[in-house]
């Protein structure tokens, strides 16, 4: 089985596309969206490819593919257009031996939530920043990036999880090549 996750839509249409097609090409079951969807909050600028009502539509045609959690620019007006839940602060993910929590950023870190234990893992976004690192409790933190903002000199990303070699690929958007790969 495969797991596909992205994160800080931003109501780009252009990027929300290439994440769909990302979606498409890795033949994954499930995707996963980690928060802040259409709106692009007050402190980025607005995406080139901004189209709210686009990225809707595209998302409702996926609907039956999408779990989602609330990032910090999504709210009860989000819901009332989306036709899948996205108002959860985080969800949880059993992956085998492992446990994977799943949220946007904003509320839970590395630290947080409590029943986080060590080798667990959490998924999160906000940052816009691709990457995998460790807390000092032993919990795993992935980060798919951004799909249209990304910051800190890494590329729009995504990231999946193949149940059948255990690994997390982070690849960036463009050309769906491996920026970085974690293995339970």
């Amino acid at each position: 089985m495969k797991f596909f996750f992205a994160s800080d839509l931003h109501g780009d249409l252009n990027a929300a596309r290439a994440m769909a097609a990302a979606f498409e090409r890795e033949r994954a079951e499930r995707l996963f969206l980690l928060g802040d969807l259409l709106y692009h909050g007050p402190r980025n600028n607005i995406p080139s490819g901004y189209d709210p009502r686009g990225v809707i539509a595209l998302l409702s045609e996926l609907k039956s593919q999408i779990s989602a959690v609330r990032g910090n620019c999504d709210a009860e007006v989000d819901q009332m257009v989306l036709p899948f839940p996205i108002m959860a602060d985080y969800a949880v993910l059993p992956l085998g031996e492992h446990v994977a929590y799943l949220t946007h950023g904003h509320l839970f870190d590395g630290g947080v939530p409590a029943e986080i234990l060590p080798g667990d893992i959490l998924i999160e976004g906000h940052t816009h920043v691709a990457g995998i690192s460790t807390t000092k409790a032993g919990v795993t933190c992935l980060n798919p990036g951004s799909v249209s903002m990304p910051k800190g000199d890494t590329p729009a990303c995504y990231m999946v999880y193949d149940s059948k070699t255990l690994t997390f690929t982070v690849c960036r958007l463009a050309d769906g090549s491996v920026f970085c790969t974690y293995t339970l």
